[in-house]
């Protein structure tokens, strides 16, 4: 395979979870699939971390999202051993 297509493929999965993420938060479901309100809360955040106060958020949401992940994760772990 070549060079070009493997960073091609690289690219596309990163998209395609980064995209997961916005509906994993239900985001779609919220701004009712507006992109223009999504890439607005996305501009907003890049500002956000851009301030004086931008560790301090990162920090807030980087906790916030490992705790959600974590929970998640806890939450199947009883459906996966069901399964089996």
């Amino acid at each position: 395979m070549r060079d070009w297509q493997i960073k091609r493929r690289e690219r596309t999965r990163q998209l395609i979870e980064l995209g997961g993420l916005v509906v994993k938060a239900r985001l779609v479901d919220l701004t009712d699939d507006d992109r223009a309100m999504l890439y607005g809360a996305f501009l907003w955040m890049a500002d956000k971390l851009r301030s004086d106060d931008g560790a301090h958020a990162a920090a807030l949401w980087r906790k916030r999202g490992a705790r959600a992940f974590e929970s998640d994760a806890a939450a199947a772990a009883p459906r996966d051993a069901e399964r089996r």
